[in-house]
């Protein structure tokens, strides 16, 4: 048991600290995020800061790239906010699913031109682009085309990306990159995906 008189000491050294740090972080910009890793949770991040900026009444877009063959809980709860949310699911569904390169690119082209959409209409203050590193990975969109429209945003416009295998490249500009680490997943032991926890 730490005594108490050295706890608060701490507590004070580090509230100095703390404070001083926030002291030093004065500038604004619109943040690029990172969530990849092959951990469970990358979108579930990215659908808690979709939550949070609808609370404050932003003006937020969604594209859902891959996803598409069934609806989630996401899905149907961020479409009840028309008003401040535009939610598009561009994908067709995994590719062991559609079994179609050729048709995988088109759609994942035709999302990424929604997406320069949003990234061109600065009353759009937060966008998601859900599992858009899986079609890097899968050579369905240029990296470097991505990269060059994310740079050409509004200056005030936050944007986050989820997926697997974030390419260098994105991870690099990125302001803030969280890689998320499998432990443990109950799909190994056999147990199917549950409604509110994967759908």
């Amino acid at each position: 048991m730490i005594p108490s008189d050295h706890h608060n000491d701490r507590m004070q050294q580090q509230k100095a600290e703390v404070d001083k740090l926030i002291r030093s972080a004065n500038e604004k910009k619109g943040i690029l995020l990172v969530l990849t890793g092959n951990g469970k949770g990358k979108s579930s991040s990215a659908y808690g800061m979709l939550a949070r900026a609808i609370g404050h009444d932003m003006r937020c877009g969604v594209i859902q790239f891959i996803k598409g063959q069934f609806v989630t809980g996401e899905d149907r709860f961020f479409r009840r906010f028309p008003e401040n949310i535009d939610y598009f699911v561009m994908g067709e569904g995994y590719t062991w699913d559609t079994q179609n390169r050729d048709r995988d690119v088109t759609v994942a082209e035709n999302a990424w031109d929604k997406a320069v959409e949003m990234l061109s209409n600065p009353e759009m203050q937060l966008l998601v682009f859900d599992e858009l590193t899986i079609v890097f990975d899968l050579g369905y969109l240029n990296v470097q085309r991505v990269l060059n429209d994310l740079a050409s945003r509004p200056a005030m416009q936050h944007v986050i990306v989820t997926g697997r295998g974030a390419p260098r490249e994105l991870t690099k500009i990125a302001d803030t990159v969280s890689e998320i680490t499998a432990v443990k997943h109950a799909f190994d032991a056999g147990i199917q995906a549950q409604k509110g926890i994967e759908l």
